[in-house]
């Protein structure tokens, strides 16, 4: 059993004692607390460290004297003193070593000197609580660049372009290979019962400037007649593709205006030519604060080629370097050009000046002499109509196409031979030569399938 130490002041306080006081007088420090002085101590001096219990338990821990040589109390170093890690391996709170004051102690200032108090028995073992069990977790989301698509997207789903798979989100990106899909106008198809046109950007050009209309329409008597209608808009003029969608879709409302009424589709065609231009040169007509900040801007323009098949009957009409082919189906007929281009090349060619292979190498080849737009020079709508004597397709399109398959044998070895009844299909055949061939413009292909009529056979 410990033997009350032997202390002649306060170890809290320096309050003098008296022999047999359990409790100091000035702050009521409880004496009890400090550890016995041992007879032995590691080293073999008396009075420096505790001794084994004699029930065998496990002695205290060792006490550095109160004071060194010059009279100095040594400060005390405890285990807890040293550094350590909590069972987890993480590094102990900084205050996790922090010691309750005495009662009496202030404690906004430690005592540097005060003693250590005796270990306390160790407790018995208390089995560990079970580990909580962890909340379960939301399942985490798909990848969606590695998840297969639902086999069966709901109805109206838009696809991307690109992987033919992912769905395309609001902001025009694909959910599965993040592929920015192309803009409306960048690839535009559209196909009726007896007429299909497809155009696309191409692959240098940053937006699709061409435009395209097809329709169908009742002659007075009843009898059916089609339209396609294909614009392209002049690079070098300010908003070309503008002009080639107000083109197309005037000319074409022109046509359905005025064939109904009886008028010949040859003049409904000029008149239609001469409503394109008028709905482009409103164009030019900008605010004047959209002139102060583009000063140097010019009207809008582009070219129009269109077709109309009526009655046996089939009737073109042109401005500019858009063209009109007649492909025979049996192909035992020959393909022939339907319209002349307005270009320097072509007025080279008519003037005997040059060779058409001369005409067309020349860089100034594509400079158009004829377009639609507020400063065009004088407008002059082409028209011609024809009366195939056999069953075929007329190909409506404009240079981006026919750049690829300028001779007309070409065209003819462009065009599917079963043309006339997937007009659709022959038109993105048509597209995808131009592609092939290295797409440097817009190109926009129209096929109008024209059934061959027995009466009035022959060419007009």
């Amino acid at each position: 059993m410990s033997q009350m130490p032997q202390l002649s002041a306060c170890p809290s306080c320096e309050e003098p004692l008296e022999s047999g006081d359990l409790f100091c007088g000035a702050c009521g420090f409880d004496l009890s607390a400090v550890p016995p002085r041992p007879d032995v101590s590691p080293n073999g001096s008396s009075g420096a460290a505790g001794t084994a219990a004699p029930d065998g338990e496990p002695s205290e821990w060792p006490v550095a004297p109160e004071v060194d040589s010059s009279d100095t109390p040594v400060p005390a170093h405890l285990p807890t003193d040293l550094p350590g890690t909590d069972s987890a391996g993480g590094e102990l709170p900084a205050d996790a070593h922090a010691v309750a004051p005495e009662a009496g102690e202030d404690p906004g200032e430690p005592d540097e000197y005060a003693l250590p108090a005796p270990a306390p028995a160790a407790p018995a073992p208390v089995p560990a609580p079970e580990p909580a069990p962890e909340p379960a977790s939301a399942p985490a989301a798909a990848d969606p660049r590695t998840t297969a698509p639902d086999a069966t997207p709901p109805t109206g789903t838009k696809l991307c372009v690109a992987c033919r798979s992912g769905r395309v989100d609001p902001d025009g990106y694909c959910e599965n290979c993040g592929h920015a899909q192309p803009r409306e106008r960048d690839h535009m198809e559209q196909e009726l019962d007896t007429v299909a046109a497809v155009s696309d950007r191409g692959l240098r050009h940053h937006r699709n400037e061409d435009a395209f209309a097809i329709s169908t329409a009742a002659l007075a008597d009843g009898s059916p007649a089609v339209v396609a209608i294909v614009c392209d808009g002049v690079s070098s003029a300010t908003r070309p593709d503008a002009a080639s969608l107000a083109a197309s879709r005037a000319a074409n409302e022109s046509l359905l205006t005025a064939l109904p009424r009886g008028t010949h589709p040859q003049q409904a065609m000029h008149e239609a030519i001469l409503a394109a231009a008028e709905a482009v040169n409103a164009l030019a007509a900008e605010p004047a604060t959209a002139r102060e900040h583009s000063p140097h801007q010019n009207a809008p323009a582009c070219t129009l080629v269109g077709a109309v098949v009526a009655g046996g009957l089939l009737v073109v009409g042109w401005v500019g370097d858009s063209r009109a082919y007649w492909v025979p189906d049996d192909r035992g007929g020959p393909t022939v050009r339907l319209t002349e281009d307005d270009s320097w090349a072509a007025q080279m060619v008519a003037a005997g000046l040059m060779s058409e292979a001369e005409a067309y190498a020349d860089d100034r080849a594509h400079a158009i002499t004829g377009w639609l737009g507020a400063d065009a020079y004088e407008l002059e709508p082409h028209t011609a109509s024809f009366k195939p004597d056999r069953a075929g397709v007329v190909v409506v399109c404009t240079d981006g196409l026919w750049n690829y398959a300028e001779a007309v044998e070409e065209m003819a070895d462009a065009v599917p031979a079963d043309a006339a009844a997937r007009p659709l299909h022959s038109a993105q055949v048509l597209v995808g030569h131009a592609l092939d061939g290295g797409g440097h413009d817009n190109v926009t292909v129209a096929v109008v399938p024209f059934p061959f009529v027995p009466q009035g056979a022959g060419s007009a």
